[in-house]
């Protein structure tokens, strides 16, 4: 998907979904923390495997939250995405089989960015550790940390998709731009064809009027890139990772883990879509 020489590949290549040969991989990104992004890496995962898709989750996120709400201690890591990105260590050795495939973080990761500095295409250094495993799975989803800094670009470098979650209040959309010019950025220089492919209002409280305007406002900017989903405030999902699972584990019946069933399934027949395009 990324730019220069070795790089550019036919789009029928770049295989999405059920059936792929190539992993399609999405970057849940937003500069602002807080705003769903590990509960809905987490989620979205479950429920699209829950549906047969082969699924790898990278925690990209020095906190580790992504980590640790799949019951695993990032203290006792020894060998974490840092690795991977630092030492070219294959992703393969630091995926650990939980309830989903995590390639797991540490607080080691808090340096990647200063070690990554000095390094040659050091945007490009997650891409290359993605090549050897694309082939085994559907989708590959990255959460990403609360910032747009050279750990947040290796994601969107190696990243076919962005799902932008957002919660509904006006100073969250306004970080949007920022986010739409970073990917501008990013498609000029590294990789040509990432850009939003879905913006999901989180924490909605629909008896809110401000609540109902901000996705409005969201409608009129992103029209049919604002999924129908609406992930709604409940304590399901603060709940969920103090037990290690997905709310969909957690609470299989739920509101909740309904509501990223039908996330899951509107990101899949987009895929599916853009495959047959």
């Amino acid at each position: 998907m990324a730019v220069p020489e070795s790089r550019l590949r036919p789009e029928e290549e770049l295989a999405t979904g059920s059936g792929g040969a190539m992993a399609r991989v999405i970057s849940l990104a937003n500069q602002k923390g807080g705003v769903a992004k590990t509960t809905t890496t987490v989620n979205l995962a479950a429920a699209l495997q829950e549906l047969g898709e082969r699924v790898l989750t990278i925690d990209l996120d020095p906190q580790s939250n992504l980590t640790m709400s799949q019951g695993l201690n990032p203290d006792t890591i020894e060998r974490s995405m840092f690795d991977v990105l630092v030492r070219s260590l294959p992703i393969e050795e630091i995926i650990e089989n939980v309830e989903l495939n995590v390639a797991v973080s540490s607080i080691d990761l808090a340096g990647a960015e200063l070690a990554l500095a000095s390094m040659i295409g050091r945007e490009r250094a997650l891409e290359k550790a993605l090549n050897p495993v694309r082939s085994r799975y559907d989708f590959i989803l990255i959460d990403t940390p609360p910032s747009l800094g050279l750990l947040t670009i290796n994601a969107l470098t190696a990243s076919h998709e962005v799902i932008v979650p957002v919660q509904c209040e006006y100073l969250s959309l306004r970080g949007l731009a920022q986010l739409q010019n970073t990917l501008k950025m990013i498609r000029e220089n590294l990789n040509p064809s990432v850009d939003i492919s879905g913006i999901l209002p989180t924490m909605y409280d629909g008896r809110t009027l401000h609540c109902r305007e901000a996705v409005e406002m969201l409608l009129e900017n992103f029209g049919d890139r604002v999924f129908k989903t609406r992930i709604r405030k409940t304590v399901r999902y603060a709940e969920a990772p103090v037990a290690g699972t997905s709310v969909l584990a957690y609470d299989p019946k739920g509101a909740a883990a309904g509501a990223y069933r039908s996330l899951a399934k509107e990101v899949l027949n987009g895929a599916q879509a853009q495959e047959h395009a």
